[in-house]
């Protein structure tokens, strides 16, 4: 059943809705401006932006646009589509982080003063109050539903931007995780966040870090004024937002807006208006005409706080990127900053601990070479690179006692300080046990009781310590080598006619630390010019290379080994070492020498006090032919009183030997292994003075222990001009 009145009056209504829209067409701008005031007077907030404000303008004409299209379309036309302008500001509001139930206020509020016009204007068309009636029920209808219809798009899109833009950020954040903070190196560290952060979310990023962040002594002056520009970046090329360089020092006052922020440790969103340019953003005016022209308009102050500690700021600024920083902005880049923060904090530790390292693994290894009359050396230490830390390798030499010379070099497994510090503890072990002349398999036994001691004293969260250690004494006197091994590779040996790729006999005994087993001490004569080449594992393994390819290499440049022991070592590093070390490096390089048999001289002694008056004509007449007799009263005390001791209290065989060399050195040995020792003598003791002159004639004097007997030994110094060296 059909109601052909109700069917008449829609029809009719539908007709002066149409009559209405074209009554309407040309007040187009006029109701969009009655809007603008109302949305003006109930949003002021919106006009704060000028594009928002600029967009607004459009989208509204665009929405009485497309009603009075809509209106004036007859009944079962297909519906308008929203405004392009609504979708924009949509959008917009997204990427200024404007609440999206502002935007639906705002939303109802035009409409619904559309509507209000609308109605208004429909009594000026007709008197019939009925079509009033009907047609205001009609509009509001199709009005609302228009509404609807555009809202549901614009939070459409503006979720979509908002997705699109936590999707940018997240990516953001992704890639500041990955790129900031590969090095251990504060600048590079500073660099890799401006880099980052100037890719998709700032034009212009600058980081300062106070000076004390930057003292690699950790001794620096927090100084809240004074900071260090350490990068910078900008979309824009040369950084012409920044007066300042990378490198260069500068304080901002104390009321400016950074040092509010460093001070509080609170981060600080800004707006800048071109017409208020702060002081602290452009010191000058001409600085300030600059930026004005290049439409810089909202910072970011953020401090670079770690482990309870602020290291400096970060400022992150936009001009060409039309959207100002946001809230959400703010937290992003309070993320970031954050990340970098710990990265630039655990490098300034890494920095100040490895320096620390480095000065003491310095300190500890030789200044400089002393001058040795049985070997000619030349070594070099290199630290890893950055990420690796400094190591426990150390190299030495040390003079021994019959012109002799010892060759050490050693690797203390782990790094950092616990490392150098272990490192300097065995070095001066090492040296204490040389100088009581002990064999090497003998010295690393009692080293390898030092690390268990060691062992014991530290911590569980230290780490087991453990070292390697290669151990030669030279006698330049028989030309003859022995040394002993604690889990350290071989010597490289070149003699004048080849080069020795290992030592077979030389027994690779356990690292040191482990205890409970035998260390065996090789000997053999080496001609004299060879070379013996020390070192660590660090030169000749890599992480390309393996053990047997470095090997190689190295006798590949000792088979055309320059006379220069400096100039070796410099080949061998640049042959194997291209580039910085991935592990710690200690190389020594010794030439042997043999010292001149006229500079030796001997005596067999019978175990007969009376041979003691002998021995002394034989030291005068030998000090004599050297052209040093004036030490001949001294040495024929001295060799009286050795060889006394050894009648009396050592066993046959004994034997009188002096050296010549840098100093001049008288040996007694015998068969026997007590060794004497100094004593005080009461007054009327006929004896128990002997060891006591000898020690105060004498610049040194000791006991060696060899496997069949010791020797008692004491060094003076030759006069000055007289003697020969080598």
């Amino acid at each position: 059943m059909t109601f052909p009145y109700i069917r008449t009056m829609g029809t009719g209504v539908d007709a002066f809705l149409g009559q209405l829209a074209r009554h309407l067409r040309p007040q187009v701008e006029k109701l969009s401006d009655l809007l603008l005031q109302r949305l003006n007077g109930e949003l002021p907030e919106l006009w704060e932006d000028p594009d928002i404000a600029a967009l607004t303008l459009e989208e509204t004409a665009q929405h009485v646009t497309a009603l009075l299209d809509l209106l004036e379309a007859r009944p079962g036309a297909s519906t308008s589509k929203i405004p392009p302008a609504a979708l924009d500001i949509a959008r917009l509001y997204a990427r200024r982080g404007i609440p999206v139930s502002r935007l639906l206020r705002a939303y109802r509020l035009d409409h619904l003063s559309l509507l209000e016009q609308l109605q208004a204007e429909a009594p000026r068309l007709t008197s019939d109050w009925r079509m009033i009636n009907q047609a205001t029920m009609r509009l509001v209808t199709i009005g609302f539903d228009y509404v609807d219809r555009s809202s549901e798009e614009v939070v459409a899109a503006y979720q979509e931007e908002r997705d699109r833009l936590l999707q940018r950020r997240l990516a953001l954040t992704d890639r500041a995780s990955k790129r900031i903070g590969t090095t251990l190196d504060i600048s590079r560290t500073a660099e890799e966040l401006a880099e980052v952060c100037t890719e998709d979310f700032a034009d212009l990023v600058t980081v300062d870090l106070f000076d004390s962040a930057l003292d690699e002594t950790g001794t620096g002056s927090p100084e809240v004024l004074m900071q260090r520009r350490v990068a910078q970046r900008s979309v824009l090329d040369g950084c012409p937002e920044s007066l300042l360089r990378v490198g260069e020092t500068h304080a901002y006052r104390d009321d400016s807006e950074p040092v509010r922020t460093l001070t509080t440790g609170r981060s600080v969103l800004h707006h800048i208006a071109r017409t208020e340019m702060p002081t602290w953003v452009a010191p000058s005016e001409s600085h300030g005409r600059v930026l004005r022209d290049l439409g810089l308009h909202s910072v970011l102050l953020v401090p670079l706080h770690a482990r309870g500690e602020t290291l400096g700021l970060v400022q992150f600024v936009r001009h060409r990127t039309s959207a100002p920083f946001d809230d959400d902005d703010l937290l992003l880049a309070q993320e970031i900053a954050s990340r970098a923060a710990v990265s630039i904090d655990n490098a300034r530790r890494y920095t100040h601990e490895r320096s620390t390292a480095l000065t003491l693994q310095r300190t500890l290894l030789p200044r400089h070479t002393v001058q040795q009359s049985a070997v000619e050396t030349a070594s070099r230490y290199l630290p890893a690179g950055s990420r690796a830390g400094v190591g426990g390798d150390w190299y030495d030499v040390i003079p021994l006692s019959g012109a002799r010379a010892a060759l050490v070099v050693g690797d203390v497994v782990g790094r950092g300080l616990h490392a150098a510090a272990t490192m300097g503890r065995l070095r001066t072990a090492v040296r204490a046990f040389a100088d009581i002349d002990l064999m090497p398999d003998e010295l690393l036994t009692h080293l390898d009781d030092v690390v268990i001691r060691m062992q014991r004293e530290e911590s569980a969260d230290e780490g087991e310590t453990s070292a390697t250690c290669l151990y030669a004494i030279y006698d330049p006197v028989s030309r003859r080598c022995s040394l002993a091994s604690a889990g350290h590779a071989p010597p490289t040996v070149v003699t004048p006619s080849k080069i020795s790729e290992a030592l077979p006999e030389v027994p690779i005994g356990p690292p040191l630390g482990l205890g409970g087993l035998p260390f065996e001490t090789a000997e053999f004569e080496l001609p004299e010019d060879s070379l013996l080449v020390l070192h660590t594992d660090g030169l000749i393994a890599g992480r390309a290379r393996d053990v047997d390819q470095g090997l190689a290499t190295l006798h590949d440049v000792l088979t055309s080994a320059p006379d220069s022991l400096e100039e070796i070592c410099d080949r061998l590093l640049a042959a194997l070492l291209p580039g910085r070390p991935a592990d710690d490096v200690a190389l020594l390089v010794a030439r042997i020498r043999a010292l001149d048999p006229d500079h030796v001289a001997t005596m067999d002694l019978p175990p007969d006090p009376a041979a003691a008056s002998g021995a002394r004509r034989f030291a005068s007449d030998v000090l004599t032919a050297w052209g040093v007799e004036e030490l001949s009263f001294t040495t024929e005390l001295v060799v009286s009183e050795l060889v006394t001791n050894a009648i009396r209290y050592g066993k046959s065989p004994i034997q009188l030997r002096l050296i010549l060399q840098s100093t001049l050195t008288c040996e007694v040995s015998d068969a026997s292994s007590s060794a004497p020792h100094l004593r005080r003598a009461r007054t009327y003791d006929e004896g128990g003075r002997g060891l006591l002159l000898v020690a105060q004639c004498t610049e040194r004097w000791g006991t060696r222990h060899g496997r069949e007997g010791k020797v008692i030994w004491a060094e003076q110094a030759l006069p000055t001009g007289s003697g020969p060296t080598t």
